[in-house]
């Protein structure tokens, strides 16, 4: 893998100065070796050193770390599993998606925590979430989303009429929102670099600009090849989300597909008080090509989403795309009309883990020595915490709540070879996109 310009790659990347650490150069043994250093990997690298102090573990990060999805997302730290409430019920059944809710409310406190224990700097709120309807047909799709949570059990979700959230966030296009206080933005780069510093004052071992190159178990556990020296590890955790195509031993249980931002100069008092937006609030629509939308620190706006991008076999070559940004860049006009003439200073994309059946998938990989964590389905800043705690425990072998949850060592429903597993990507996304084109001109 080339070596690329990290800065480039976000906004979050460039907004402080980074040096990245030193790579691996000869052959070194360890306990536990983690490949990908993004958020499940050094969120495993934690949790394995706060159980087991004395193991030796290694992070393997083939750029710098949060080069990934990891320092380009929109930096929410959100409940949302997979897709939708309603998608997971339809695939796994009611009770597990309510399991599947309270596994990410977890996991968002326990990412909450993380950041005011270990006083990491990442421009950390916790200032709720909106999912804002915007059309008839989303305010019945959302309603129904708030009365599945309600059936289930869960408490914290509330449905907010059209005056309401106008009162919070006002947009011409509101007709209602689902309305929840758990829910925290963030710097994900600057979350993902604190996280960096944290496990090497644990005694974690990080080498950037290591691409592995081979994996190969061993009578006793398994060798990492790298550019320059090897790892020998006893465990192998596979933190490799979008990146696990590349990877023989899991590359079809995943795909990955690109989503896309535009971010805004920061916005004036004049520009802002017509939205109001005084909660902060991270916002996102029901839209199956969904918007995410949220105000930076110094009052930037960030929008995401709106179409994906792919690619074919192992091209990762598809972080930009200027239809989509000129789209995301009107849409924004749209929503908040009084934007009609803000100026757009960055704009970028980045690929993020699908699995067939839009749901997550952690687990072993033939035996016990080697786990995998990916389909974090473009929501998984929380997700990835919560999954490397889930990780480390299937690697020390124990039995806890966390490894019992369903989706850990489920059956994946694999992703066909290319050709096929383009054609079939293009067909899933043209049924969804046609499925919003339709909503979109009713409520036009």
């Amino acid at each position: 893998m080339k070596k690329e310009d990290f800065r480039t790659k976000s906004y979050w990347l460039s907004s402080r100065e980074y040096a990245p650490g030193r790579s691996l150069s000869g052959d070194i043994k360890v306990d536990v070796a983690i490949v990908g250093g993004g958020f499940t990997g050094l969120s495993t690298a934690l949790h394995l050193k706060k159980t087991e102090s004395n193991l030796r573990v290694a992070i393997l990060e083939s750029q710098v770390i949060g080069f990934g999805a990891s320092g380009r997302n929109g930096g929410f730290n959100m409940t949302l599993f997979g897709l939708t409430m309603g998608l997971t019920a339809l695939r796994f059944g009611r009770s597990k998606a309510r399991e599947a809710h309270l596994y990410m409310e977890q996991a968002v406190d326990l990412l909450k925590d993380l950041v005011a224990e270990r006083s990491i700097d990442c421009d950390y709120e916790h200032p709720g979430f909106l999912r804002a309807a915007t059309s008839q047909a989303y305010k019945k799709r959302i309603m129904h989303e708030v009365e599945l949570a309600h059936s289930l059990g869960l408490e914290g979700i509330e449905w907010i009429d059209r005056d309401a959230v106008r009162e919070q966030v006002n947009s011409p296009m509101y007709l209602g929102a689902w309305s929840e206080p758990r829910c925290g933005i963030l710097n994900p780069a600057k979350l993902a670099w604190g996280e960096k510093d944290v496990v090497e004052s644990l005694g974690v071992e990080v080498y950037e600009n290591t691409p592995v190159l081979g994996l190969e178990r061993t009578a006793g556990g398994a060798v990492l090849k790298t550019q320059n020296g090897s790892v020998s590890a006893d465990k192998v955790v596979l933190a490799t989300n979008a990146w696990s195509h590349l990877v023989p031993q899991i590359q079809w249980k995943q795909a990955p597909v690109w989503t896309y931002i535009v971010l805004t100069e920061p916005l004036s008092r004049e520009q802002m008080e017509p939205i109001g937006w005084k909660n902060r609030q991270g916002i996102e629509d029901a839209r199956n090509m969904v918007h995410y939308y949220r105000l930076t620190a110094d009052n930037r706006l960030l929008m995401g989403g709106r179409d994906i991008g792919l690619t074919y076999g192992a091209d990762m070559d598809n972080d930009l795309n200027p239809g989509i940004f000129a789209g995301l860049e009107a849409d924004v006009k749209e929503t908040f009309p009084s934007l009609e003439k803000v100026n757009f200073t960055h704009r970028w994309g980045g690929p993020v883990s699908i699995t067939v059946d839009m749901a997550p998938a952690i687990g072993y990989v033939g035996d016990q020595r080697i786990v995998y964590s990916l389909g974090c389905m473009g929501h998984g800043v929380s997700l990835t915490h919560l999954n490397g705690a889930t990780a480390a425990d299937l690697i020390l072998e124990k039995r806890t709540d966390l490894t019992d949850f369903f989706f850990v060592n489920r059956r994946t429903i694999p992703w066909p070879p290319e050709p096929i597993r383009l054609a079939a990507a293009k067909a899933i996304l043209a049924g969804m996109k046609f499925q919003d084109r339709i909503t979109d001109q009713k409520r036009l």
